[in-house]
């Protein structure tokens, strides 16, 4: 089973942990349906992390990729995100806009922090509406 998967940070190709993402880029462009934030946040563990926040309407729009993805690769990506840990990610069904095909709405499957993590950071910067590789620069995650 395939699913669709929308990364809008380190994962995008060409970004510090693409080489972890084994699923095949649908073509074109796309941005979240709805407002949320993102942030490139520091924290202990993480240094210049992209985080898209559970807190739909605020923020923008953000930018990002779709990816098919076996159900199969999804733990190394969930392991990355930490799903399932206290400070981990949730991966949760968003509505996506193809913005090469007006009109087009894409469901995926996305990585969001929950609200109440932003507490824990160091420092952030954002709201943005795309991860670039500007915001990359710095990212590193120390090994866990």
């Amino acid at each position: 089973m395939r699913i669709q998967l929308f990364v809008y940070g380190t994962l995008k190709e060409g970004f510090p942990n693409s080489h972890l993402n084994a699923g095949r880029r649908v073509p074109g462009r796309f941005i979240t349906r709805q407002a949320f934030p993102m942030y490139v946040v520091r924290l202990p563990a993480e240094d210049r992390a992209p985080w898209l926040v559970n807190l739909p309407g605020h923020g923008h729009q953000v930018h990002g990729e779709v990816y098919e993805v076996d159900a199969a690769d999804l733990p190394v990506l969930d392991q990355l995100e930490e799903v399932g840990l206290p400070t981990g990610y949730v991966r949760v069904a968003i509505a996506l806009e193809a913005l090469h095909e007006p009109g087009l709405c894409v469901q995926a499957q996305a990585y969001l922090k929950p609200a109440d993590h932003l507490r824990h950071c160091l420092a952030r910067e954002g709201p943005y509406a795309e991860y670039t590789a500007q915001h990359a620069v710095g990212y590193y995650l120390h090994q866990r």
